[in-house]
C-alpha cells in the first residue's frame, strides 16, 4: 500500500466502483460479447482485448466490440445488437464473475463504520443481480446505501453527478467521501467531483492510464483499505 498523509477529519463514506475492483467480471463480459459476434458471424474477440473496451457504459463497450461488424454505433441495427448484448450479459453474469480475494472479509470489516455505496457504469439491473447473486448486498453484514449504475441517470462516470449524487443522498462532503476504483475512468471522476481517490492495482485498469492520477491511496490488497479508514470513535481520531 502507498498513501498519502490521511484527510485531517475522518472519512464520512466509501464509494466503490463494481468491475475491475469489487468483483471480476472479464470472462462473462467477454462470454456475452463472443455470443452476440457469434450470432453475428464475427470471430470472437479474447479476454484481454475486451477488458480494454470496459469502462465507460455497456453501450459504448458494444460499440467498440461491433466496430468492425457494425461501424455506426446511431443506427437501429446497432440499437437492436445492443439490447441483445445486455440480454446475454444479464443471462450469463453470474456465470465466472467472483469477488476478488479479500473483498468479502473487507465490506464485512467496514459495516457499521462508515456509509458505504456503489457507483458503476454497469447498467443498473446487472449491477443489482451481480450484487445479489454474489450476496453482496447483505450476506459479508455490509450495506450498500445506494447503487448508481451506468443507466440509473442521465449521465454516468466520468461525468461527477453521480459521485456528487451519492454524497448528497448520504449527507457527506464530497471532500471526504473516498471513491475506490480501478481505471482512468474512476480517477478523471473523483477529479472531476473533489473526491480523495483510491486506486487498486488489481483491476482493469494499467499503469500507464492511471499514472496521470494521484490518489490519496495505492491498494494492493482491499484489507489495507482498512487501514486507512478512521471513524470518529477509533483511538486518535477525538
Amino acid at each position: 500500500m502507498t498513501a498519502a498523509t490521511p484527510p485531517r477529519a475522518p472519512l464520512a463514506a466509501v464509494v466503490f466502483d463494481l468491475d475491475g475492483t469489487l468483483v471480476d467480471s472479464r470472462q462473462d463480459l467477454a462470454g456475452a460479447v463472443n455470443a452476440l459476434r457469434q450470432e453475428l458471424g464475427a470471430a470472437p474477440l479474447s479476454v484481454e482485448r475486451m477488458v480494454t473496451m470496459v469502462g465507460r457504459g455497456a453501450r459504448l463497450l458494444a460499440a467498440r466490440a461491433l466496430a468492425d461488424v457494425l461501424p455506426s454505433s446511431e443506427s437501429e441495427p446497432f440499437d437492436r445488437a445492443f439490447g441483445r448484448f445486455l440480454d446475454l450479459y444479464l443471462e450469463r453474469c453470474l456465470d465466472a464473475t467472483r469477488p476478488y480475494d479479500g473483498v468479502r472479509e473487507m465490506l464485512a470489516a467496514l459495516a457499521g463504520k462508515v456509509p458505504l455505496a456503489v457507483l458503476t457504469n454497469k447498467p443498473e439491473r446487472h449491477t443489482l443481480k451481480v450484487l445479489d447473486g454474489l450476496d453482496l448486498l447483505a450476506g459479508t453484514g455490509a450495506r450498500f446505501e445506494q447503487v448508481i449504475g451506468g443507466d440509473s441517470l442521465e449521465t454516468r462516470k466520468p461525468d461527477p453527478e453521480g459521485l456528487l449524487l451519492v454524497a448528497r443522498r448520504l449527507g457527506t462532503p464530497i471532500e471526504r467521501t473516498l471513491f475506490v476504483g480501478d481505471s482512468a475512468v474512476d480517477g478523471e471522476t473523483a477529479r472531476a467531483a473533489g473526491a480523495p481517490l483510491a486506486l487498486v492495482t488489481w483491476g482493469f485498469g494499467t499503469a500507464e492510464e492511471l499514472e496521470p492520477f494521484a490518489p490519496v491511496l495505492r491498494l494492493e490488497t482491499p484489507a489495507e483499505l482498512l487501514s486507512f479508514i478512521r471513524t470518529p470513535g477509533d483511538p486518535g481520531n477525538s
